[in-house]
């Protein structure tokens, strides 16, 4: 049996990782990373479903220990992506898919030349911004730091193997099972 490949997903925030991830989710060949967090869950999450969510002593631990592939700090919380997980998960011949931050991307790329790293577009600024603002979840402020944090990122796009661009869900999963499939 072939090994899986190791799949990594970053783009700006607002861009539809997350949808992407869940559509992706339903393909057999696809599992995809649950990651560890610090943060607190929010409603309707469940812990080892969305996020194994642990206390910053327990983070701390499993970083110390090598259990992580890679780690970041992002809004306050820490997040990081179990090895253990992922490397039987790919041994088992299964596609692995991690939804991370860039600098999470970039961990991932310094010990793992075989992982495919993907960047997802917006089809324009326009998009992102009006999905930005859109989440009528966040102050003035903190669409203004989202926003600038996105173009940083986007800035990004150069540094990965591929590039999609998000014009419609379907359309990108089904390129990331192309990909997976080479």
């Amino acid at each position: 049996m072939a090994r899986g490949k190791l799949i990594v997903l970053s783009g700006p925030g607002g861009v539809g990782k997350s949808t992407i991830s869940q559509e992706l989710r339903k393909h057999d060949d696809f599992t995809l990373s649950v990651s560890y967090t610090t943060r607190k869950p929010r409603i309707g999450e469940i812990d080892g479903v969305h996020y194994h969510f642990v206390t910053d002593e327990e983070f701390t631990e499993l970083v110390h220990n090598n259990e992580m592939l890679e780690h970041a700090e992002f809004a306050g919380n820490k997040y990081g992506t179990p090895r253990k997980e992922v490397e039987s998960a790919r041994d088992a011949g299964r596609n692995v898919l991690l939804e991370i931050e860039i600098s999470g991307a970039r961990q991932i790329r310094e010990h793992d030349s075989s992982a495919l790293l993907v960047f997802l577009m917006p089809p324009s600024w326009e998009v992102l911004k009006a999905r930005i603002e859109g989440r009528g979840t966040d102050t003035p402020e903190r669409i203004a730091a989202r926003l600038a944090l996105a173009e940083e990122e986007m800035a990004a796009a150069k540094e990965f193997d591929e590039i999609l661009i998000n014009h419609e869900v379907g359309e990108v999963v089904q390129g990331l099972i192309a990909l997976a499939a080479r």
